[in-house]
């Protein structure tokens, strides 16, 4: 059971595994230790073999509001020749969060309850996919604070929304609401007052169907097939696919439609 002072909330739903940023009193932004604790929770429910999906979510009425500013605090506290390697270590971290995320075998959903901002916006897009609550907004706001998005954003952006509404939207540092979201691309589903975390975890239930050797094995080539040329994808395909022919899974599925068939 999870400790309800951990800055981060795992609950389990039957095959899907709920992962709950707990810092509300500060709209869940992220600290040093609250990064750590997120990357370490994240690798746990990756490992568990009985975790199909995963959501990705805030405790209170935001969901991420973005890096915390004691640490912006502490940076400009920092002696001057300590600042770039300072900063340096802490980019570290935070992309090895994202990509942590965006490297997750199984599909995970960003369930988007308040504002995502900054860093937490990069969170949300570091998911596959993102369902955003009436109370949702977004907004890069980097530039709001003298620097560029950092977290990802760059990269997974503009997939989303073409390059030059990313521009825009980073140029600009406005925030969007979701139906905004929705209509461009940023996020892919809407639902209703009160019932975000329900139909994330439905769509998140719909998401465990096939089995977890052939989900992560596709995952990984999508993630990356955006950027290769199709004969890459064709090799990368082709050794997956050797990796499925001897599963199990895939040896009693076509056992058991070739019985079926033969009826």
């Amino acid at each position: 059971m999870t400790n309800p002072d951990s800055l981060i909330h795992i609950t389990h739903l039957d095959q899907v595994a709920i992962v709950t940023l707990n810092r509300a009193e500060k709209r869940n932004a992220i600290n040093d230790a609250m990064r750590n604790a997120l990357i370490d929770a994240l690798h746990a429910v990756n490992a568990d073999d009985a975790v199909g999906a995963v959501v990705l979510t805030g405790a209170g009425s935001g969901f991420c509001a973005g890096g915390d500013i004691g640490g912006m605090r502490e940076r400009l506290e920092a002696p001057r020749g300590k600042v770039g390697f300072n900063g340096w270590k802490r980019q570290k971290q935070t992309h090895r969060l994202i990509s942590t995320i965006y490297h997750m075998d199984k599909p995970v959903i960003a369930a988007v309850n308040g504002a995502a901002s900054g860093l937490g916006c990069d969170l949300a897009l570091a998911c596959d996919f993102i369902m955003a609550g009436p109370a949702a907004s977004f907004s890069m706001t980097y530039l709001r604070r003298g620097l560029i998005p950092d977290g990802g954003g760059l990269y997974f952006l503009p997939r989303r929304v073409g390059t030059t509404r990313a521009k825009e939207l980073i140029f600009s540092a406005r925030t969007i609401a979701a139906d905004e979201a929705e209509k461009i691309g940023l996020a892919d589903r809407l639902a209703d007052a009160d019932a975000l975390l329900d139909d994330a975890c439905a769509w998140a239930k719909s998401l465990c169907f096939g089995p977890a050797s052939a989900v992560a094995l596709s995952k990984s080539i999508l993630n990356r097939s955006v950027d290769l040329p199709l004969e890459t994808v064709f090799a990368l395909g082709s050794e997956a696919q050797s990796i499925c022919y001897a599963s199990d899974e895939h040896h009693d599925a076509v056992t058991a439609f070739l019985d079926k068939s033969s009826r």
